[in-house]
């Protein structure tokens, strides 16, 4: 059986995303949305998953480019003169790796993003990290311990096939995933071995911001057997604190809902929904 979650990443950062994953989920294929907790407008997008019951809502963490929970003093480390995280994954990465007190501030920091979604009252659907910093195996142990005081029980790991890519989109030459694909596999390791879940292949690394339609029913329409997940950013528009430069926000949303994806949902007979709606096994391949 094919089965498909296709989640909202960076949900509540902004209004304009925010109504996004609205509409992609009552119009459209969206199943699922990621909250930043954070993010200058979450309080508007805990009101819409109350008012969509249906739309599972996970966790993403956010240790870059973006706002602690914590205030800056309490975790000095982990941000700059600011406020905001460090936007040098690697320094940052090597000081979480090398430097106790670091290690300690990220675990504060953590706890209360997990702390913060608990707080909204929405049942804890995944988690996954902004940038995929989980691949970083001090931040990926720290998720894990802290996580399951809070119902951790699936993560996302970005291994996308190559030739489902390929087969997507004809003709285009898609690179092995030298620098991902090993961190990737042992993070599948890790998590199986700790119980918690994953799908089979995840897509969105490849297309990052530039998910069309065209690629997106490439996608659905050679969809591999087993739980697949396809991750987007959709947006109304673009210009927020917090977007990225390049990112085709509205054409990503236009995907969403666009008739032939999803009539090819249909016709594909793809089951939809959220990590907890798939019964996904734990370290599942």
């Amino acid at each position: 059986m094919k089965s498909l979650i296709i989640t909202a990443d960076d949900f509540g950062v902004a209004s304009q995303v925010n109504q996004a994953v609205e509409m992609a989920y009552s119009k459209g294929v969206l199943t699922a949305a990621s909250l930043m907790v954070a993010g200058g407008a979450v309080g508007e997008a805990v009101k819409i998953a109350r008012r969509r019951p249906g739309l599972r809502v996970g966790l993403h963490i956010v240790l870059v480019e973006g706002r602690p929970v914590l205030p800056p003093g309490v975790i000095p480390d982990l941000v700059g003169k600011d406020g905001c995280f460090c936007r040098d994954m690697v320094a940052s990465a090597v000081n979480m790796f090398v430097r106790p007190g670091v290690r300690r501030q990220l675990a504060a920091e953590v706890r209360a993003q997990f702390e913060a979604f608990a707080a909204t009252g929405l049942v804890l659907d995944h988690v996954n990290t902004h940038k995929h910093f989980h691949l970083h195996p001090t931040i990926a142990g720290t998720i894990l311990k802290v996580g399951r005081d809070y119902g951790l029980n699936a993560m996302r790991v970005p291994s996308e096939p190559r030739q489902v890519l390929m087969a997507a989109e004809p003709g285009r030459k898609v690179a092995p995933a030298y620098v991902t694909g090993p961190w990737s596999s042992a993070v599948r390791r890790r998590l199986g071995r700790a119980g918690v879940a994953t799908a089979d292949q995840v897509f969105g690394l490849h297309w990052s911001g530039a998910m069309t339609s065209e690629r997106l029913l490439g996608l659905i329409q050679n969809l591999p057997e087993g739980v697949s997940e396809i991750y987007m950013h959709p947006a109304t528009a673009g210009g927020y604190n917090g977007d990225c430069p390049g990112y085709r926000y509205a054409e990503e949303l236009a995907a969403l809902i666009d008739p032939a994806v999803i009539a090819a949902v249909r016709a594909g007979g793809v089951r939809l929904g959220g990590f907890r709606d798939l019964a996904l096994t734990p370290g599942a391949r």
